[in-house]
């Protein structure tokens, strides 16, 4: 079983929500069902501007196919989008499955030795080099995600709690400790170039999303103070 929590938000499965453990190939399983259900039906399936209510969303499993979406793709979207891993369709499963199988040829595997440098050369590019080359169709997005300006990440503790140890860690790091809304608080460090501002949210009745965001210009200062003190004050590591 996996413990890291990472993802896209709008691709993670439930499971990683849950952070109980997870096995990597099933969430790759919901990881593609999200895909296909974008490239089918031009949008997300669990969607919100409100990153907790997509949340919720996620974890409930809640998602409406369009109108227009064959009752095959329906009945296959729904099996690869189980909020369920132990019910969710299997990898195996796939490649039986009567929608999956139309129009699909068995690939035909064999070795071939490169007749010169540059086929040896292309022998060795992988699919996302293969879609890179494409200017229109760049996945980047959904693999990568900056830390910048910031980071999210999911606790099983108390928000009150952790925003307690957010202000103690500011005061004995002697910065300015303002309050924001309900579990919301923001440090700033000297001439108000250097910031950050910590935000939790309730997920579920034990599950709450950390996000802090960078406030000051001072980008060092800003990694320095989260890597080496706030984070391991609210994760414990």
């Amino acid at each position: 079983m996996l413990h890291t929590l990472c993802g896209t938000p709008a691709y993670v499965a439930p499971e990683i929500l849950s952070k109980k453990g997870y096995d990597g190939a099933k969430v790759d399983v919901w990881s593609c069902g999200v895909i296909l259900f974008v490239m089918n039906a031009g949008y997300l399936p669990f969607n919100d501007p409100n990153l907790m209510a997509m949340y919720r969303k996620i974890y409930n499993g809640e998602f409406r196919c369009p109108k227009w979406m064959s009752s095959d793709m329906r009945r296959f979207i729904s099996r690869l989008l189980d909020r369920n891993p132990v019910t969710r369709i299997s990898l195996d499963e796939i490649l039986k499955d009567p929608w999956f199988r139309k129009g699909y040829k068995e690939p035909k595997f064999h070795e071939e030795q490169p007749k010169d440098d540059a086929q040896a050369s292309s022998s060795k590019l992988n699919a996302f080099d293969l879609i890179s080359f494409s200017s229109g169709l760049n996945l980047s997005g959904l693999l990568d995600e900056s830390h910048d300006y910031g980071e999210r990440f999911i606790l099983r503790e108390s928000p009150d709690k952790l925003v307690e140890k957010v202000e103690q860690l500011g005061k004995g790091e002697r910065l300015k400790v303002k309050k924001k809304k309900q579990w919301g608080v923001e440090l700033e460090g000297k001439e108000g170039i250097s910031g950050v501002a910590i935000e939790v949210y309730q997920l579920t009745d034990e599950l709450v999303v950390v996000e802090t965001k960078r406030t000051g210009s001072d980008a060092q200062w800003y990694k320095e103070l989260w890597n080496n003190k706030l984070r391991p004050a609210l994760v414990g590591n």
